[in-house]
């Protein structure tokens, strides 16, 4: 239930920064930038824990990778 609350979280405040932003130039109705703003929002809620996931495991790949050199010397 928290993942959803966060995802409901993220295209609300997405909505609202995109309607912000889209009213500033006031050329049309912000509805456009509240819709681009809720997507983003989405995706950008959806991509954070795949890019932390990543993240993580690369620095434990590296950690892994220097710790081995340390112990046996570079390999050629």
């Amino acid at each position: 239930m928290a993942t959803r609350t966060g995802s409901m979280l993220s295209a609300i405040l997405g909505a609202a920064l995109g309607t912000a932003i889209d009213g500033a130039d006031g050329d049309d109705s912000t509805v456009d930038g509240a819709i681009t703003g809720a997507i983003a929002g989405t995706v950008v809620g959806w991509l954070m824990p795949v890019a932390l996931t990543y993240a993580t495991g690369w620095l434990v790949l590296h950690g892994i990778g220097k710790a081995k050199d340390k112990i046996f010397g570079k390999g050629k």
